[in-house]
């Protein structure tokens, strides 16, 4: 079962070497988009993406199952308290880094988006496959 995972595990590493980076290792950018500027995207991109990975590693029972929403609520719960852990970490643990609650807001929506994405996707498919425990 795990195996299924291996691509949102491997993931979750890349964004907690990326959030851990100092600060000074990435551009500074200073427009009228700061607070809503490239960085809050790489937020929603880094997220959704976990998401995505997440929901494909539960993509059977998914789609089998009767009680489907519930995987991508917890995709979602799971990615956005990781989202949580990476600021927490920015403030109290790694060198150089701070944390922003907007940071945590753009991970949120980005794991909103990401799951939206995976439904967007498999739709289709989910109709042929027949539900469980009908």
């Amino acid at each position: 079962m795990l195996r299924k995972f291996w691509p949102a595990l491997l993931w979750a590493l890349i964004i907690l070497l990326l959030t851990g980076l100092p600060g000074s290792y990435f551009p500074t950018i200073t427009t009228f988009w700061d607070w809503l500027g490239p960085d809050k995207l790489v937020h929603l991109f880094i997220f959704g993406v976990m998401v995505f990975l997440i929901m494909f590693g539960f993509r059977e029972q998914y789609f089998q199952s009767k009680k489907r929403y519930q995987f991508g609520i917890v995709s979602v719960v799971i990615t956005s308290l990781y989202g949580l852990l990476t600021e927490i970490l920015q403030v109290y643990v790694f060198i150089g880094r701070s944390g922003n609650r907007f940071d945590f807001y753009a991970d949120a929506v980005g794991a909103i988006l990401g799951w939206a994405f995976f439904f967007l996707i498999y739709r289709k498919k989910i109709r042929q496959f027949p539900r469980a425990n009908q």
